[in-house]
């Protein structure tokens, strides 16, 4: 029988890439592995309704939230659907690239990893040159983390992670928001899980083009560092 892999994809105000990454999704579909596509509409108010319902063989399951509540409580959301053996999270915009889950799902397909996060900063390659400063916040808030949870991540806050099912259906996630990144991390150091890194492609978007995650953002970060590593 064969193993099943749910993708669970937080959207929001999506409407110009939701298609695109379900089709990307479906063309990168692995032979061994059945798939699962959960899509949460998080409270979108342009024109992503309209590009869900024009879509729907490309997707399983679809979570309708009247408003908008944030990537971890849509997460949640989503985990409550996801029947899968492996979960992996997926944005839905085109700054990560579904061609990559082979890579991410080999070291725990193969017994070595329970979790796999991607990382942007690890290895030779493709990366979008975008925002010096966001680097240098991605950057400390990963050592911060790895400084309380003592790992040694080169990407705690990348939207590519991989968990066999019964990992993160058995922590209590508890972040609305972006803070999901470093509440989860901080949990699985916690339990002792086998945590593998493999380098991805990132291809990152401006404000411009759709980017959401602000600097109050990377303060909410700090907060949930210390809490969940010192608290919770």
């Amino acid at each position: 029988m064969k193993k099943k892999l749910s993708i669970i994809i937080p959207v929001f105000n999506e409407e110009n890439t939701l298609q695109t990454i379900l089709k990307k999704i479906n063309k990168n579909r692995i032979n061994d592995l059945d798939f699962e596509i959960i899509i949460i509409n998080d409270g979108s108010t342009d024109k992503t309704s309209k590009i869900i319902n024009e879509n729907q063989e490309f997707f399983d399951h679809l979570i309708d939230l009247e408003k908008n509540n944030g990537k971890g409580f849509a997460i949640r959301e989503g985990l409550k659907f996801a029947s899968g053996d492996y979960i992996i999270l997926q944005d839905a915009d085109l700054e990560y690239d579904p061609a990559e889950y082979n890579k991410l799902l080999g070291p725990i397909i193969n017994n070595q990893a329970d979790v796999v996060y991607g990382s942007r900063f690890l290895g030779n390659n493709e990366r979008r040159v975008l925002y010096f400063w966001h680097t240098i916040g991605n950057k400390f808030l990963t050592l911060l983390s790895n400084m309380l949870s003592n790992l040694n991540l080169t990407d705690m806050e990348v939207c590519y992670k991989v968990f066999k099912a019964d990992v993160i259906k058995n922590i209590n996630l508890k972040e609305n928001r972006f803070g999901f990144e470093p509440e989860i991390t901080a949990k699985i150091a916690k339990k002792n899980f086998r945590i593998y890194e493999v380098g991805i492609k990132y291809f990152g978007r401006k404000y411009n083009e759709g980017k959401k995650i602000t600097w109050k953002d990377g303060f909410s970060a700090i907060r949930c560092i210390l809490k969940y590593n010192f608290l919770d």
